[in-house]
């Protein structure tokens, strides 16, 4: 008995540190603090490669180009690099009429699927700038995305930059305003650890900025390039940092079923990234590593401290009330996202229960996604995530 009591309040202990305790130390620790670069430095205009992977993105892709060219970066300085696909749509008559009408395009097109981070590696080659700037085709920029981007890189010290995603056509009667509030939280956690310690946990691969000389090239199959350069840049010793300045735009998945299956292409991205980068563990006192264990492998895990404390309660429910209490609201609490289903079918819509429902779902879709890493991944070609997009 007391050994299960031992283990379940380590695992509570543990998801508690990740989720809450966490985030409010760095609230604390950061609490008056900025990051170091805030000025573009005179004379700083590096040539900037902005690379992208396209997959039948039809919808979006001629505002991308516009937004990345409508830009107050010099217009010199800036190419756009893309690789399409395999696209079966108009993706890629879009972009060739584009580049035909004087945009500042490298164009690629690609038979089959070969996966994002594929494309990556096949067309950063064609780069020319000291700075990339990966991106997805439906990330809009906007005039100053690209210069609060680029100004950190004055300072030697700063490695990679992240970009303040920020979403928009929310709906209530889907998830979109539970993603909406997880990524605008994850985005204040990132910064924090930034201005605490050059160590922003994994760059949101929608938008983000990496020397060039710092770029790798990602492993076949993996699913999450973006995680795997941020890693890459903090084990080499250099900062990692995301500006909150440096605005884009997302139309928020508002479909619960499209958000499950990207999380668990992020799952099983976060188990390789993790296998790739287990010596990061072994410095948990160090900023990158205490950050790695705080908010990333605890996270990962915390499906697993779900089922391992279903398991104690079920033993510790024998020894008193307050246990057997535990057990019962566990359980209501594993069945929320049936219970919020149900309502959903009614029309019935309670963001507080929703985001509670959202958070078992997700977890679920980390089980799966590490059941998926385990049974091995033999491609990282994608589908775009369906969104509420702006017409």
């Amino acid at each position: 008995m007391m050994t299960a009591e031992i283990i379940f309040w380590i695992c509570v202990g543990l998801i508690l540190h990740s989720y809450i305790f966490y985030p409010l130390l760095l609230q604390l620790l950061t609490r008056n603090k900025s990051l170091k670069t805030n000025t573009q430095e005179p004379g700083y205009f590096p040539m900037v490669s902005i690379i992208m992977a396209a997959y039948n993105e039809e919808k979006v892709i001629e505002k991308k180009i516009h937004s990345v060219f409508r830009t107050n970066y010099p217009a010199d300085k800036i190419e756009l690099i893309i690789g399409s696909d395999g696209s079966t749509d108009q993706t890629d008559k879009i972009i060739q009429q584009l580049t035909d009408s004087g945009y500042k395009i490298v164009f690629q097109r690609f038979g089959g699927r070969n996966g994002k981070a594929n494309i990556i590696n096949h067309i950063a080659p064609l780069a020319k700038g000291e700075i990339y700037i990966l991106t997805d085709a439906n990330i809009l920029f906007d005039e100053n995305t690209i210069g609060q981007l680029v100004r950190h890189f004055s300072n030697n010290s700063t490695g990679l930059v992240g970009a303040n995603i920020i979403n928009s056509g929310m709906r209530e009667d889907g998830i979109s305003f539970q993603e909406e509030a997880y990524i605008r939280r994850e985005n204040m956690v990132k910064y924090q650890e930034g201005v605490q310690w050059g160590s922003m946990m994994g760059a949101f691969g929608a938008c983000y900025a990496v020397r060039a000389d710092l770029f790798q090239k990602i492993p076949a199959n993996f699913l999450m390039e973006d995680f795997f350069i941020t890693l890459g840049v903090l084990k080499k010793g250099k900062r990692s940092v995301s500006d909150l300045d440096a605005k884009a735009y997302e139309d928020v998945s508002n479909l619960v079923t499209e958000e499950f299956k990207r999380k668990v292409r992020i799952s099983a991205g976060n188990f390789q990234n993790l296998g790739y980068y287990k010596s990061l563990l072994t410095r948990p006192f160090s900023g990158a590593g205490f950050s790695f264990w705080s908010h990333k492998v605890l996270r990962w895990l915390t499906p697993f401290f779900i089922i391992i404390t279903l398991a104690c309660l079920i033993v510790l429910q024998q020894q008193n009330l307050f246990y057997r209490s535990l057990l019962i609201v566990h359980i209501l609490l594993m069945i929320l996202p049936f219970i919020d289903w149900l309502l959903g079918r009614l029309n019935m819509h309670n963001f507080a229960l929703r985001l509670v429902a959202y958070f078992y779902t997700m977890n679920l879709a980390l089980l799966v996604g590490f059941v998926k890493y385990v049974r091995g991944i033999k491609s990282n070609a994608w589908d775009p995530t369906e969104r509420n997009i702006a017409p």
